[in-house]
C-alpha cells in the first residue's frame, strides 16, 4: 500500500524583532505604544499544544491594522510544575518577540529597531531572519 504525505508550506510574511528586556509584558507594551505610536492591546493568552502533552501559555498583545498587524509575544512560558518552556527554544536569549506584518511595505524595520534600541525598557533589540528559525511554526498563532 502506497502512502502519500501532505506537505504544507506556510508563508511567513512578517518581520520578526527579538527583544531583551527585564520589564513585565504590560509595561513593555505600554512603552512600545509610546515610542512607536502604536496601540498594542492585551489579548487572550495564546495556548500552544505541544506534541509531548505539554502546552505553552504565551502572553499576547496586538494591534490590528487594515494592512497587517503588530504583535508582541512573550518568549517564556511557565508550566504548573515550574518548568520553563519557550515559544522559540533556539532563541531563548530573547524575552519578547515583536511581529510586524505590513502589506503596504511602508514600515521601515531598521528605523523601528533603532527607535527600540534607544528605549530605556529594552536592553537589546535585533531583527531576526525568520528563514533561519527552526521552530517558526510556533509564530503562526494569529
Amino acid at each position: 500500500m502506497k502512502k502519500n504525505k501532505l506537505l504544507i508550506e506556510y508563508e511567513y510574511n512578517f518581520d520578526l524583532i527579538g527583544i531583551i528586556s527585564p520589564a513585565r509584558e504590560y509595561k513593555l507594551a505600554w512603552s512600545l505604544n509610546q515610542v512607536l505610536k502604536s496601540g498594542l492591546v492585551k489579548q487572550k493568552d495564546i495556548i500552544l499544544e505541544l506534541t509531548d502533552n505539554r502546552s505553552l501559555i504565551i502572553s499576547n498583545f496586538i494591534e490590528r491594522k487594515h494592512y497587517g498587524f503588530i504583535q508582541l509575544l512573550k518568549n517564556r512560558s511557565f508550566a504548573p510544575d515550574s518548568r520553563v518552556d519557550y515559544l522559540l527554544p533556539e532563541l531563548r536569549q530573547f524575552d519578547f518577540f515583536l511581529l510586524i506584518q505590513d502589506e503596504t511595505e511602508t514600515i521601515d524595520i531598521a528605523e523601528i529597531v533603532q527607535i527600540l534600541a534607544s528605549n530605556n525598557e529594552i536592553q537589546s533589540v535585533v531583527k531576526i531572519d525568520i528563514d533561519k528559525v527552526k521552530s517558526k511554526e510556533n509564530l503562526l498563532t494569529y
